[in-house]
C-alpha cells in the first residue's frame, strides 16, 4: 500500500466517522448548555470535508486510482477500496438518517 493510499482512507474513515457526529448533533432538538462553540467548530468541519475542495479531492483521487487499476499498477481490490470510501463518506449524512428513521420506525 502506498502513503496516499494510507492517508485518503485514514481521511475517507475519518470524515464519515464525523459526518455521522455532525449529523448526530445537528438532529438533536435542543443542545446541552455550552455546545455552541462545539457545535460549530463540528459543523465547520462537516462543511470543510464535504465542501469543494473535497469533492475536488476525492474526483482527483478516484481519477488516480483508476488510472493505476488499467496500467495494472495497483490491485483491483484495493482501488475499489478507495472508491467505495468516497461513497461513504459523501454519502454519511444519508446512510445516518436512513439508519435513524430505521431505528425510529422499530420502535
Amino acid at each position: 500500500m502506498t502513503v496516499a493510499y494510507c492517508r485518503l482512507r485514514a481521511a475517507a474513515i475519518l470524515g464519515s466517522f464525523i459526518s455521522g457526529m455532525a449529523a448526530d448533533a445537528s438532529a438533536q432538538a435542543v443542545d446541552p448548555q455550552g455546545s455552541g462553540p462545539i457545535l460549530a467548530a463540528v459543523e465547520w468541519l462537516q462543511g470543510t470535508l464535504l465542501g469543494n475542495v473535497a469533492t475536488a479531492v476525492a474526483v482527483i483521487a478516484v481519477a488516480f486510482v483508476g488510472f493505476m487499476m488499467l496500467t495494472g499498477r495497483m490491485n483491483w481490490r484495493y482501488g475499489i477500496t478507495v472508491i467505495v470510501g468516497c461513497f461513504i463518506l459523501f454519502g454519511a449524512a444519508s446512510i445516518v438518517s436512513g439508519i435513524q428513521s430505521a431505528a425510529g420506525a422499530a420502535r
